[in-house]
């Protein structure tokens, strides 16, 4: 599997590109707001974890189960950097991914993940061979739900109580979509 599927990519309003040592400040300014990491069942990072971790990005790698390849999501009329969207090597063998996105909320409500993560679907799919993407959302994340329901990826489990953070319970739904289906949606 070729890690550079012809990048960057362009859609409608969007380039999906590797992240760059310019991008820092902008990732980090979502990347350390505690509402970030709500449905993520993590605390924000501080700044040396956010340094070790941009770090990261910029050394992608996707050939191992676990490893995971990540976009910067920059809206083409200005530059503006609004979020990534990453797919995790979930299964080599069982040629399985899993989508996944982090958007700035100041960008929110404009269809803007929606767009993102379908070209994600669409590189998991079409240049990374995949057979089923999947993704994983709290049941009460409002707004990834409905990402994943507009493009199609049907629930498969709503798991119960199966996350705790901070002392509370969550519950998680799994959206996925088969490589077949995909296509024959795109055509």
């Amino acid at each position: 599997m070729s890690l550079d599927p012809d990048l960057p990519l362009t859609t409608e309003r969007l380039v999906l590109r590797k992240f760059t040592k310019s991008d820092f400040p902008a990732f980090a300014a979502y990347r350390s707001r505690p509402d970030i990491y709500r449905y993520l069942y993590a605390d924000a990072p501080d700044e040396k974890a956010l340094q070790q971790m941009f770090a990261k990005l910029l050394r992608p790698a996707f050939k191992q189960d676990g490893d995971v390849f990540k976009l910067a999501v920059i809206r083409r009329d200005d530059d503006a950097l609004l979020g990534e969207v990453l797919l995790k090597h979930e299964s080599k063998d069982a040629l399985q991914g899993e989508v996944g996105y982090i958007f700035n909320p100041a960008y929110a409500g404009k269809g803007y993940a929606t767009e993102a993560v379908a070209a994600m679907i669409d590189i998991g799919f079409s240049r990374f061979g995949l057979h089923r993407i999947f993704a994983r959302l709290d049941s009460l994340n409002r707004g990834s739900v409905g990402v994943v329901e507009r493009l199609g990826l049907r629930r498969e489990a709503h798991l119960v109580e199966n996350d705790r953070f901070n002392g509370t319970w969550g519950d998680e739904y799994i959206y996925a979509v088969l490589a077949r289906e995909w296509k024959a949606r795109q055509a």
